[in-house]
This record gives C-alpha cells, sequence and structure tokens, in this order.
C-alpha cells in the first residue's frame, strides 16, 4: 500500500502554498483503521450467525421443534419432537399459513417438515390422506399415521382446512401459499389494489404484452441523456439565459397578475355587494393586497440578486462547457454511477442476508405456544444495532468513494496543462490514488454524515409510532428536528464533497481540506449561489425533459398497442426509469461542475498568469476571467468586489498554451 513508505505529514500553516498532483501521501490513517475494525465487526456478525447454525435454519427452514428440514437433528434439551431425521423431509409446511404474526416476527402457526408442497388446494382431510399416500409427504403432526388423518383426534392436528395450493418453487424451503390474499390482515393496502384479479391480470399482461417496448423506451432515455449532455456543452450559454429570463418573466407576471386582481377587486362597486358578504369581499381585498406586495419585495430581492449574480451566470456558463469537455476526454465518468449502483447492491445483498441470519441465531427457547424459537441472550442481542449502523456507515462509504474519484479524474484533467499528458485512463489514476491514500479521509467523512443521518431516522421511526398520540406541540418539535437534521444532512454532503476535491487536488487531511473549502466558498459565496440556482435547476430541468420525453413517446407507442387495454403500469416503469438515468447522467454532470468550480476558485486565488504563477484554467474559463478584468477596469471602483476575488492577470503569456 502507498503510504508504508510515506511520512507523517508537518503542520501546516494557514497561508501555505497549493501544489495541485504534485505530493502524495496517506491521509487520516486513523480513520481507515477504524472503518477497518468497524468491517472486520461485521464480518464478525456474519460469520457469528453463520457458526451458530443461523445459516442452514434460514436456508433450509426448521420446524416448531427446532428440527432443520432436509438433515439429521440433534436431540434438543426439554424439547419434545426434538432430535428427528428429516433426511427426506425437505421442505416447511405451516398447518394454518395465514396465523403469522409477521410483525413480531413469530410463527403463531405450528410448523413442520414435509417431504413435498401441496400444489393443488386440498379441501377436505380425505384429499389430505390421499396426498400423503400418493406423494409421500405427511401433512398432519408427526405422531399420526397417514391412515388416521380421518380419525376424530386429527382435526387438531392437521392442517386447517382448506389446504391452499402452494407455489411451484417454494421460498427458501417454505411451502407458500399462491392466494396472497391469506395475508390480507398483514397487507390490507395491497390485498384493496389486487383483489380484482381482472384488474391485476390486464396490469400484468399489459406489462408482458409490452416488454419489447418498456426496453425501447429505456434505450430511448439512456440515448436522450447522453444527447442532453451534449447539447447542454454547446448551448449551455443559451440554455441558462432562457431558465433565468423565464424565472424574471415568471415573478414579473405573478406580480402583475396580483396587482391587477387587487385594483379589479378595489374598483367594484360595493353596492352591489351583500351586506353579509362585504366583510368577506374585504378580507379578500385585503390578502390580494399582501399578496401583491409580498411578490412586489420577492421581485425586486429577486432582481437585485441577478443583478449582482449576472457575472456569475457567464462563470456558470463557463464551466457547463468545460464539463462538456472533461466528459470528451473522461468518457468513462458517464459509467461511474453504474459500478457505485452495483457496489451498493451487492452490499445490500450481503446486509439483508446477515439480518436475516440474525433473527434465525441464537439458543432455542419455548414461546408462549411451546413452539422453539431462536434467541440472541446477552450483549449480543444487541448486534442488530451495530449491523444498522454498518448499513448507514458503509452505504456513504461507497458514495463518498465515487464522489472521491470523480473529484480526482476532473482535478487530473483540470491541473494538467498539456491535456494529451493525461494518464490513459485518469478514472483508473483517480481509484488507484484513492485506494492508495485518500481511504481514511473518505471513511472520515462518510462517518460524520452517518452521524447526522442515524438521529434523524431514530426521530423519523419515533415520530411514525407516535403518530395519532402525541400532541401537536411534540410533533412540530418532532417535524422541526428531523427538518433541521435534513438541511444539516445536505450542507455536510456538500462541504464533504469538496472536502474530498481539496484532498484529490493537494492530498490534505479530511479537517484541513474541510476548512480550506469553506473559506473558498465563503469567499465565492455569489458564485456558488449561482452555480447552485442556475446550474442545478437547468440540470433539474434536463431531467424534466428527459422524463416528459421519454412519456410523450411511450404514450404514443402503447397508445397504438392493441393487445391490452391498460398500459399505465408500463407508462410508470418507463417513466421511473427515464428519471433513474437522467438522474445518474446528470448528477455525474453537477458533480464535475461542482469540482471545476472549486479547481477554477483556487486556480485564481493562488495564481495570476505571471511567469511560474500561470494559470491552469482552460480557455474558456480563462476568457471569462479577461472579460471579468476588463469589466472591472471600466467599472473603476464599482469593480472591487470582484477585484478581491481575481487577482492581477498576464494573459498575453505566450508559453501558456490551450488544448
Amino acid at each position: 500500500m502507498g503510504c508504508c513508505n510515506s511520512a507523517s505529514s508537518a503542520a501546516q500553516s494557514s497561508k501555505r502554498e497549493w501544489k495541485p498532483l504534485e505530493d502524495r501521501s496517506c491521509t487520516d490513517l486513523p480513520w481507515l483503521l477504524i472503518f477497518l475494525l468497524f468491517c472486520i465487526g461485521m464480518g464478525f456478525i456474519c460469520g457469528f450467525s453463520v457458526a451458530t447454525g443461523a445459516a442452514a435454519r434460514l436456508v433450509s427452514g426448521y420446524d416448531s421443534y427446532g428440527n432443520i428440514c432436509g438433515q439429521k437433528n440433534a436431540e434438543l434439551e426439554s424439547i419434545p419432537n426434538s432430535g428427528m431425521d428429516h433426511t427426506h423431509r425437505k421442505y416447511v409446511f405451516f398447518l394454518d399459513p395465514c396465523n403469522l404474526d409477521l410483525i413480531n416476527r413469530k410463527i403463531k402457526s405450528e410448523a413442520l417438515c414435509v417431504a413435498a408442497c401441496p400444489r393443488q388446494e386440498l379441501k377436505t382431510l380425505s384429499d389430505v390422506q390421499k396426498f400423503a399416500e400418493m406423494n409421500g409427504s405427511a401433512l398432519c403432526h408427526y405422531q399420526l399415521k397417514p391412515s388416521e388423518y380421518t380419525s376424530s383426534k386429527a382435526s387438531s392436528l392437521c392442517p386447517k382446512l382448506p389446504v391452499p395450493a402452494s407455489a411451484p418453487i417454494p421460498f427458501f424451503h417454505r411451502c407458500a401459499p399462491v392466494n396472497i390474499s391469506c395475508y390480507a390482515k398483514f397487507a390490507e393496502a395491497l390485498i384493496t389494489f389486487v383483489s380484482d384479479n381482472s384488474v391485476l391480470h390486464r396490469l400484468i399482461s399489459g406489462v408482458m404484452a409490452s416488454k419489447e417496448i418498456i426496453l425501447g423506451l429505456c434505450l430511448l432515455s439512456l440515448v436522450l441523456s447522453m444527447i442532453l449532455m451534449v447539447i447542454i456543452r454547446y448551448i449551455s450559454r443559451v440554455l441558462v439565459w432562457i431558465v433565468t429570463i423565464l424565472v424574471i418573466l415568471g415573478s414579473l407576471g405573478g406580480t402583475g397578475v396580483l396587482w391587477w386582481l387587487y385594483a379589479k377587486q378595489r374598483k367594484s362597486p360595493k353596492e352591489t355587494i351583500i351586506p353579509e358578504q362585504l366583510q368577506i369581499a374585504e378580507d379578500n381585498l385585503r390578502a390580494l393586497l399582501i399578496y401583491a406586495i409580498s411578490a412586489t419585495v420577492f421581485t425586486v430581492i429577486l432582481f437585485l440578486i441577478m443583478l449582482f449574480m449576472r457575472k456569475r451566470i457567464a462563470l456558470t456558463i463557463a464551466l457547463f462547457h468545460v464539463a462538456g469537455k472533461v466528459f470528451i476526454h473522461l468518457p468513462l465518468l458517464v459509467f461511474q454511477p453504474f459500478w457505485t449502483f452495483f457496489a451498493l447492491v451487492l452490499f445490500w445483498a450481503y446486509w439483508i442476508m446477515t439480518l436475516l441470519f440474525l433473527g434465525t441465531t441464537g439458543s432455542a427457547v419455548k414461546n408462549d405456544q411451546g413452539f422453539v424459537e431462536f434467541r440472541v441472550s446477552g450483549p449480543l442481542q444487541y448486534m442488530w444495532w451495530y449491523h444498522v449502523v454498518g448499513l448507514i456507515w458503509i452505504s456513504e462509504f461507497i458514495l463518498a468513494c465515487q464522489q472521491m474519484t470523480v473529484a480526482g479524474a476532473v482535478v487530473t484533467y483540470y491541473f494538467t496543462r498539456d491535456k494529451r499528458n493525461l494518464p490513459f485512463t485518469p478514472i483508473l489514476a483517480s481509484v488507484n490514488r484513492l485506494v492508495r491514500y485518500h481511504l481514511g479521509t473518505v471513511a472520515k467523512g462518510s462517518f460524520i454524515i452517518t452521524l447526522v443521518k442515524i438521529p434523524r431516522m431514530i426521530l423519523m421511526y419515533i415520530h411514525s409510532q407516535l403518530k395519532g398520540k402525541e400532541n401537536a406541540c411534540a410533533r412540530c418539535m418532532l417535524k422541526s428536528c428531523i427538518c433541521c437534521l435534513w438541511c444539516l444532512e445536505k450542507c455536510l454532503n456538500y462541504l464533504n464533497q469538496n472536502a474530498y476535491t481539496a484532498t484529490a487536488i493537494n492530498s490534505t487531511n479530511f479537517c484541513t481540506s474541510a476548512k480550506d473549502a469553506f473559506v473558498i466558498l465563503v469567499e465565492n459565496a455569489l458564485r456558488v449561489a449561482a452555480i447552485n440556482t442556475v446550474g442545478d435547476f437547468m440540470l433539474f430541468l434536463g431531467k424534466v425533459l428527459i422524463v416528459c420525453s421519454t412519456g410523450l413517446a411511450g404514450i404514443m407507442l402503447l397508445n397504438y398497442q392493441q393487445d391490452y387495454t391498460v398500459w399505465v403500469l408500463p407508462l410508470i416503469i418507463v417513466c421511473l426509469f427515464a428519471f433513474l438515468v437522467a438522474h445518474c447522467f446528470l448528477s455525474i454532470y453537477e458533480m464535475v461542475v461542482d469540482v471545476l468550480f472549486l479547481c477554477f476558485a483556487i486556480d485564481t486565488k493562488y495564481n495570476d498568469g505571471s511567469p511560474g504563477r500561470e494559470f491552469y484554467m482552460d480557455k474558456v474559463l480563462m476568457e471569462f476571467v479577461e472579460n471579468s478584468r476588463k469589466a472591472m477596469k471600466e467599472a473603476g471602483k464599482g469593480g472591487a468586489a470582484d477585484a478581491r476575488e481575481l487577482k492581477p492577470m498576464n494573459i498575453c503569456n505566450k508559453n501558456q498554451k490551450f488544448y
């Protein structure tokens, strides 16, 4: 690992120099060790569950007496009917499959190991007896022989009639009834929707009949997302100004309509109004006046903001243009969300599997019904809390790795003067730097997000449990706390992303990088506001455009499909997939723009274009700097605020090249 030969970083002063991509050293090593120890703890939980037999009980299933189906079992102390040989009985069968307490994870129905699940409904005990004789699968209690199934004592020891037909493929060796209405008490909302079999069948047939169209529309959304990214690069100036103008016109139009309505109501003769409604009319007139004044104040503030941000909007346009160039030089950036999603799916699958193991681990104990349950006692019973924290922290760690990878690749592009000298695969080079040097920084940043997310989830759980019980004041306080934690989480996410960029540039630890990034963002607050409003809003409109275009194409194609009448579900599937694809592409675009902005701010802060301190920026950004400097010269003292953001520069340096 690259950290083995790295010396400890010296104390850095607040005025230290930035040396992009020059020195590499390990960052936040203690946090990497903490994260590795935490992951070892996660592995211990999974290993403990498997070692205590939970894996076999989960996969093969077990009966109400602790016997695992499909194998020989050891006898359990003080547990009757335990220690049976179920080598030929591989499936779990519930005598009353509708008597399951899914909320408390308890089995109220007696479970037996059987040789085969019934494929057809058994209406009488004679049918149960016939099934046992033909298939060799006894569905009644172990102490009953098939010849005794029709006797008087069989009613309490045999399954509840009628015995529902089981699915062709048992779920984890469990005989699951085909008729899901059996679980009506646990899924009333679902049953309300699917109780009409004709509607359900039409929806399913609609999806199956239109599978080719759905696939084609999903590919269309993928193509549209790629085309939109190209369009944004070449007509970013037009798109940004269109959005800005629409916002201004919308605010002007809304304000004008409110004043027009107020004037109309004020001039209307009061003699024609019924006396009983006169007070209502006056209240409405007063409300219109308040709305009109508020809209006017909002419009004036919006105009002032646009006036101060008009130069920063030009920077947004330039950054979008350069972001398009980044994707041309680094095309693999487009596929980064898919690799992240694949990693998350693998981890979530492992997490769910381990959670299921935890549900069947522990020692055998009797419950209230006299059946066997497996429970963990002592400190180990809190393992699932550790497991939940692991879900959040490791998921955030994977997402942070994506942010660091993208930041490292874009930083490499920006701070390489001659783009012909870029690494063969900047993405893999960025991943290599991440693994060798900066995993500790990513672990620390993701842990900070976890510390905020866990309390928010706990408050949300408490709010859901107390819904309808707490008073209005408590409900308001809970919602306020949840909202504040959500806002804090979003702010920390944005700051973390910029901290990862600073780490990728100068190889500093998380706290130093976060401090540097925060100072630079504060110094460029108006520019940040312009990028995060105009830019993000434009990308959001791009997502809406792709979803609407794909949905319109879907309506036109599905409308001519005559094999079915209900195409709502296929259209919903297509629109959701289109939004997901557009979000994946444009969120990476947004991330690239944010990284480019921080690189640009650092470049203009520590370089002035003079020999030895040449700019790294692209020609498009250089033109923005030149135009800003000319505007400041023309404005004189009025450009003092911008003069603090852009240092004097030598734009005519002949040794500087642009690509």
